[in-house]
């Protein structure tokens, strides 16, 4: 079946409104859930195969997100579509006025490879809680987990609501070209432009997950022990391939040489070596060589070996960087982390605000002062104090970028309302008519009016 005919039919699906029912959503979510829990061996297999994640990391980066996210809808879907009562004002007395949320209708989700099932399936889950068909499109960069996700899905749920669409950037291409009532991209800032565009041309609505250089500052205040084994973890995990993983650090001059050796002895600890079970490859030769053209060797503080066969770059920590290296030009989505010492806090808040809004920031410190300058003074997508990444495991919390970072955000209720439209209804009375409103106006009803609005 060509992808132009699953678009029209579940086009056509949606309109016999049977996924409006939160009962029929309740059932193909519990039957989401398990088939991944049924499949979960394959899963671990086909995402080894791409780039060696092990099952531990598998399941606490991927898996258990999505039955996370699952679980959440079950639990609190009917509360997320029940109509909200809001004020009524004055001059549309007596009425009652509610929100009603509703779905889009179809909708394309583009996932990403670096965490191919999360944020491929975690966007699909919220798409079928808010009421919508999806067609899901994963990254063909992780083939194996894409055809994994084709197989699980196409063969247990109808083309007409839900639907895996496997293929590269001709396909992609060619879905872009179809009209969607929502779009959703997980993926570099270059492709959501051009994601972007494609969706202009039907008015259609987006949500851009994207990226950018995220900055973790360390103060003399911080608890540096701890401060650098949340680090090293945050940075390294899925070998840095990981959209809110710290990008940079801005340590403080007085507390960087400590500071680097705490790194150092971290990044051996935890003993980040090639065929690790808790240290991923590079996913391919291009990115591969990418950032090997990062490594300055003169300014190595520690690691910079790498293995081309086995695509495995070594933890590697750069100091001396000034903002015009070649490293601090791109994001870098990988094992590289480059190290700027300061002097003044704010001074250096100064210098991100130059920069483009990244999708997340962190700060380790204990001085209230700085984490109220850190809060109020830089924008960026979200983030923690004295951790790293985590806020992206809290269901409360909206992520999403800002600027070049992203536009929308989802997880939890926010997944719901991204895939919702948000509608309007004011119901009245048909008894007490006034006739102030109507013609022939006076100076009288114009007293009464300005008073009343």
């Amino acid at each position: 079946m060509e992808i132009q005919e699953i678009a029209a039919n579940q086009k056509e699906f949606f309109k016999t409104q049977q996924t409006k029912n939160i009962k029929f959503r309740k059932i193909y979510l519990e039957k989401l859930k398990e088939i991944i829990i049924k499949n979960e061996n394959l899963l671990y297999e086909s995402i080894y195969k791409d780039f060696g994640k092990s099952k531990f990391d598998t399941f606490t980066t991927e898996i258990s997100f999505i039955v996370n996210d699952i679980n959440y809808y079950l639990k609190n879907l009917k509360s997320l579509s029940k109509p909200e009562k809001v004020r009524t004002n004055l001059v549309n007395q007596i009425g009652k006025s509610r929100i009603h949320p509703e779905p889009l209708g179809n909708i394309l989700v583009i996932g990403a490879w670096n965490y191919p099932y999360q944020l491929s399936i975690s966007p699909v889950v919220a798409a079928l809680a808010a009421g919508n068909c999806c067609i899901l499109k994963p990254s063909e960069i992780a083939e194996n987990t894409m055809k994994a996700m084709a197989q699980i899905i196409n063969e247990n749920f109808p083309p007409e609501y839900l639907y895996v669409y496997e293929g590269g950037i001709e396909e992609t291409t060619e879905l872009l070209k179809l009209k969607f009532d929502k779009i959703f991209f997980t993926g570099s800032t270059k492709i959501g432009k051009i994601v972007y565009k494609a969706a202009a041309e039907h008015l259609t609505p987006v949500t851009l997950e994207l990226g950018g250089k995220s900055p973790a500052i360390i103060t003399k205040d911080a608890d540096l022990e701890v401060s650098a084994k949340r680090i090293i973890w945050g940075k390294f995990l899925n070998a840095g391939q990981t959209c809110v993983a710290p990008d940079y650090l801005l340590v403080e001059e007085s507390i960087q040489e400590q500071f680097l050796e705490m790194l150092r002895h971290y990044i051996k600890e935890f003993s980040y070596q090639p065929n690790s079970e808790h240290y991923t490859r590079i996913i391919n030769q291009k990115n591969f060589e990418r950032l090997i053209q990062l490594i300055d060797r003169n300014k190595i503080y520690s690691g910079g070996n790498f293995n081309r066969e086995k695509l495995f770059i070594e933890p590697t920590i750069l100091t001396n960087i000034s903002w015009n290296d070649k490293v601090m030009e791109e994001e870098i989505f990988g094992p590289v982390l480059p190290v700027i010492s300061f002097n003044n806090f704010n001074l250096v808040l100064s210098e991100i605000l130059e920069l483009e809004k990244p999708l997340a920031a962190y700060l380790f410190t204990n001085n209230s002062e700085e984490k109220e300058n850190f809060k109020n003074k830089l924008s960026f997508g979200g983030g923690c104090i004295n951790d790293v990444m985590m806020h992206l495991g809290n269901e409360h919390l909206p992520f999403g970028g800002v600027g070049n970072s992203g536009i929308g955000n989802y997880h939890g209720k926010f997944g719901f309302e991204t895939f919702s439209h948000q509608k309007a209804i004011l119901e009245k009375v048909t008894w007490g008519e006034p006739d102030i409103k109507y013609p022939p106006y006076s100076e009288k009803k114009f007293n009464w009016i300005k008073k009343l609005i």
